[in-house]
């Protein structure tokens, strides 16, 4: 039975992805910002008071697992505050960053130094196509500093945790999950692209997710995809060109 750790696990992909990996006969671990979780089961443990914007989210959470091996950690956790040139927001932009950006690196740190990493397991860090350079596009515009540049951030944290993992045999993906109809899209008015744009159900995310982490390797460590392809990446064809494949390899 594999042992998959979620961080952040109590809404959107991440409550997805821990219900799909209990139908597949996983046993979950699962963190929550807050005191309230859902009810723990006999293949789901959640995990209380584990906010990745802390310091001390990575020391708490190892603490709690003790000396159980985990196989799989995919951090979901995620903040996205809306601002402009006009009008920028140094709170949201902090937030942004330490959320995506830093609080990976620690929780990343505190989780192997305890040990509970082995050879061939994998780390999974949930990104998204805002933070690619490349695909940045004169159609979009600016704006959205905090947004993008921490997923951008959040990037070569991915690519610097591979480099340092690589010798231990620990894999290390970045992803762009997809553009997904949660609360999060919705809480900064995206929910009006949603049809557009294609945006799926955290559902039909995760399940694409967790097929790309079956086959993603220390091979592919350090990479930058799209498990679902172009489909809901705007600005793709713009960029790349036509004919693109799935999964899509990201540029940066």
């Amino acid at each position: 039975m594999p042992t998959v750790l979620i961080v952040g696990a109590t809404r959107g992909l991440g409550a997805s992805l821990a219900k799909q990996y209990v139908s597949q006969s996983a046993r979950v671990f699962a963190t929550s910002r807050s005191k309230d979780t859902p009810e723990s089961t006999k293949d789901i443990t959640y995990i209380p008071h584990i906010d990745v914007a802390k310091e001390d989210a990575g020391s708490k959470l190892a603490k709690h697992l003790g000396s159980i091996s985990l196989d799989t950690i995919i951090i979901t956790a995620g903040y996205f505050g809306t601002e402009s040139f006009d009008e920028p927001s140094w709170e949201k932009q902090v937030k942004m960053y330490t959320t995506s950006a830093i609080g990976p690196v620690f929780i990343i740190h505190h989780l192997v130094k305890a040990g509970l990493l082995k050879e061939r397991s994998k780390i999974i860090l949930v990104s998204s196509e805002s933070g690619s350079i490349t695909l940045r596009h004169e159609s979009e515009g600016g704006g959205n500093y905090g947004h993008h540049a921490s997923k951008a951030a959040e990037n070569m944290v991915g690519k610097l945790l591979s480099l340092d993992l690589k010798e231990k045999g620990v894999a290390v993906g970045i992803v762009h999950p997809g553009f997904m109809r949660t609360e999060m899209t919705k809480g900064v008015g995206f929910d009006k692209f949603w049809d557009d744009g294609g945006a799926v159900t955290p559902d039909e995310a995760a399940e694409s997710l967790i097929k790309f982490i079956e086959t993603f390797d220390i091979k592919h460590t350090g990479e930058y995809w799209a498990p679902r392809g172009p489909r809901d990446i705007g600005t793709a064809e713009a960029v790349l060109g036509k004919d693109l494949s799935t999964p899509l390899q990201l540029p940066w």
